[in-house]
């Protein structure tokens, strides 16, 4: 009789020599080791740091939504760089994608494509904030442009390797009747790829939402700016009142877009 266990497939290991797993498990735990002996902690810093954290925290509660209105004009601008970024920066990222599809691009438009991506996502958007809070002067136009090229570097790389992955037999069938590129990419390509479209636009604006919370710290408009006004004031209610809306907002965005792309699918 054979033993059912034995004929139980498992998948093999991604390295299948125990001595080398175990020297890389040792080399990393020496890594850790090393990195946290030499990296320059101030502990007594740290130290001196955590009443003052006590305090931050204690003078946070309760929160004031005193100035509401406030508030409310912060969000209301960091919607409207979030919404305008994403419209801008999915638009976009379909060329770019199109353009980063190793099976419907010359090899030339396909690293051009490839480049423009990965350059898009080298930086933080905080980084890339910066520098347009200094090219354009603060305000959301800074935010729109920060986070419509993040939005171009990540809807467009997702979207290029779902070009790559579609069914080529519908490319196949328009080619043989003599369509065009672009008949074949409005009837045959997109189609395939318009519910994981509409998925990824949900879940930009979901995270455009996030960042222009945190690029407007550096001056690029939205509710960022009011928070880093507040701490400066030491207002720790009226900052704390801005986190707990901050959450509230992403939770119910979060929903709607989680709902939406459950939806799509």
């Amino acid at each position: 009789m054979v033993n059912d266990k034995a004929r139980t497939w498992r998948k093999p290991p991604f390295i299948a020599s125990p001595v080398v797993r175990l020297l890389l498990a040792l080399g990393v735990l020496g890594y850790l080791g090393w990195a946290l002996a030499t990296l320059p902690f101030d502990w007594e810093r740290i130290s001196d740091g955590l009443p003052r954290a006590a305090r931050i925290f204690g003078g946070g509660f309760p929160p004031s939504f005193e100035r509401f209105e406030l508030l409310l004009t912060g969000f209301k601008e960091s919607f409207q760089i979030a919404l305008l970024a994403t419209l801008l920066g999915v638009a976009l990222s379909i060329p770019f994608a199109v353009m980063a599809a190793r099976n419907i691009a010359p090899r030339p438009v396909y690293l051009v494509g490839r480049a423009v991506i990965i350059v898009s996502r080298s930086f933080h958007p905080v980084i890339v904030a910066i520098l347009f809070v200094k090219a354009v002067g603060f305000g959301p136009l800074a935010g729109i442009l920060t986070l419509t090229l993040y939005s171009i570097g990540f809807v467009g790389k997702l979207l290029a390797e779902e070009i790559e992955e579609i069914d080529w037999g519908q490319v196949e069938a328009m080619r043989s009747v003599g369509a065009g590129f672009m008949s074949t990419l409005l009837y045959a390509v997109f189609p395939q790829i318009l519910p994981r479209q509409l998925g990824l636009s949900m879940y930009q604006l979901d995270s455009n939402l996030r960042a222009s919370a945190v690029v407007g710290i550096v001056g690029a408009g939205g509710i960022g700016g009011t928070l880093m006004n507040a701490f400066g004031r030491y207002d720790y209610d009226f900052a704390f009142a801005i986190l707990l809306v901050i959450i509230a907002v992403i939770l119910v965005s979060e929903g709607i877009s989680g709902w939406v792309r459950r939806r799509l699918w």
